[in-house]
């Protein structure tokens, strides 16, 4: 989404498949941009061999190892969408005691849009801003190690964006024509693993 990175209250990571959330988040917080990390997400399909502990815990342990004080991070274990991702983080929060009026949402590229949309929908009073990871291509795939993974999860990550705002799940986000036409010719060459089919 392209939005400059500004201090906030807290760094929230989604959890995903791609450990660039968690290199990102750490980035975040040595730079002072935010004083805490919270780490969300239980496993998918797609992340329960990479990360069998579970994605936040695996972004956890990251960022233990990379002088991040334990005192300073949250998990939030079980959510197992967007949404979740954003209201069983405002519950850890409420449990913990710890207000927020702002926070950096930390996720993978193509999800950026995605959550950004989730969390003004569930929590319209936070003022957000979303960042990631954002290596060329050929590293970010190299680091993914699966190509068809990567390219299915764009695939994904896009149809999410219309079917969550019609669902009532996210707020409504304009997809140009030419994203939607290229996210149908992925689909009809066969990268549909991460694709809800609709009919």
């Amino acid at each position: 989404m392209k939005h400059p990175v500004r201090p906030a209250d807290i760094g929230i990571g989604f959890g995903s498949h791609d450990i660039g959330v968690a290199v990102r988040a750490v980035e975040l917080y040595h730079a002072r941009v935010v004083p805490q990390l919270l780490f969300t997400g239980a496993n998918a399909p797609t992340t329960v061999t990479r990360f069998p502990r579970g994605e936040a815990v695996h972004y956890r342990e990251h960022a233990l190892a990379h002088a991040v004080p334990d005192g300073a991070i949250l998990v939030e274990t079980e959510a197992g969408n967007t949404g979740e991702n954003v209201t069983l983080s405002r519950e850890v929060l409420r449990r913990h005691g710890v207000e927020v009026g702002s926070a950096v949402l930390i996720s993978r590229p193509s999800q950026e849009r995605r959550v950004y949309a989730t969390c003004r929908m569930l929590w319209p009073g936070l003022d957000v801003v979303c960042t990631s990871r954002r290596p060329d291509v050929d590293e970010y795939v190299a680091s993914v190690g699966d190509v068809d993974l990567v390219i299915s999860t764009l695939v994904g990550d896009t149809q999410r964006i219309t079917l969550y705002a019609e669902a009532g799940h996210a707020i409504a986000q304009h997809v140009p024509d030419e994203v939607h036409d290229a996210c149908g010719r992925l689909v009809a060459a066969g990268y549909t693993s991460r694709y809800i089919a609709t009919h």
